[in-house]
């Protein structure tokens, strides 16, 4: 393809400083505090998104699409709205020196300001479907540096449901296993890609997997400098954890490692 990286997104600052390694144990500590605090706080609804908050350096920015049935609105890109943004922002809040905008945000790919954001969040894509315009649009989004996030899909049938969409956007780009080397693995925290991060039917089933997506994997697509571009999280759903982290029943390990991987993934984006 004739694509190639150019310059960033405008609001892809970077982190003037992270947090150094050997403070991985004050940020570990942090995240249990965190999670007590969510799990005893009375229920109540979530507040609404202020579209007109002052923008800092990181917006959780939500990636608006068709389902392959053809609905857009109330549609399975809200799976898990609006909890999931509440609760993941105050973990980054607690977790990191990052200075967040707002309470999130939708993204719509025909939109000029999807280049505004470094990270998109796209969750249940195995119902997703990507009009060609929208795929091209996505595909310029990701060689100018941005970082897509695909998260809760299972299985050989919604495999195939988001692999048509995705070869839209990147017909000659391979999907690998993310090495257990690389930087995204590692720029805060070192994690554990063993445990499944179950949706919250695990409660009441006692399964971490559904239908045939047994085995997890943390999947991605680079760009020609080696840089990860789309972050793949196949048989697994942060989004659940992230919004059930207050959930007395839904296990705080997995949650846990949910918010690592969601920092891993921010500060990656905004460095990368």
């Amino acid at each position: 393809m004739t694509d190639g990286p150019a310059s960033r997104p405008g609001r892809g600052t970077r982190i003037a400083s992270l947090r150094p390694r050997p403070l991985r144990l004050l940020a570990l500590l942090s995240a249990a505090l965190l999670l007590a605090h969510l799990k005893s706080a009375s229920s109540q609804s979530a507040p609404a998104f202020d579209a007109g908050a002052a923008r800092g350096e990181f917006e959780f920015a939500r990636l608006m699409y068709a389902d392959a049935g053809g609905r857009r609105g109330r549609g399975a890109w809200l799976t898990d709205y609006p909890e999931a943004e509440v609760h993941l922002l105050q973990g980054l809040e607690r977790l990191t020196r990052v200075t967040l905008g707002g309470e999130g945000t939708f993204v719509d790919l025909q939109s000029d300001d999807v280049m505004d954001y470094p990270w998109l969040y796209a969750v249940e894509v195995g119902r997703w479907h990507l009009s060609d315009a929208e795929a091209a649009r996505l595909r310029e989004y990701l060689m100018r540096g941005g970082f897509l996030i695909v998260d809760d899909f299972w299985g050989s049938y919604q495999w195939s449901v988001f692999i048509a969409s995705m070869l839209r956007v990147f017909p000659d780009r391979r999907i690998v296993e993310i090495p257990e080397d690389d930087e995204v693995m590692h720029v805060l925290y070192d994690l554990e890609r063993d445990v499944q991060i179950p949706g919250i039917r695990y409660i009441y089933t006692g399964r971490t997997s559904q239908g045939d997506g047994i085995t997890p994997h943390w999947r991605g697509i680079y760009d020609d400098e080696g840089r990860l571009m789309v972050a793949i999280n196949f048989n697994m759903d942060l989004g659940d954890a992230w919004e059930h982290a207050d959930h007395p029943a839904y296990p705080e390990p997995m949650t846990t490692l949910a918010y690592r991987f969601a920092v891993n993934y921010v500060i990656y984006s905004m460095t990368h």
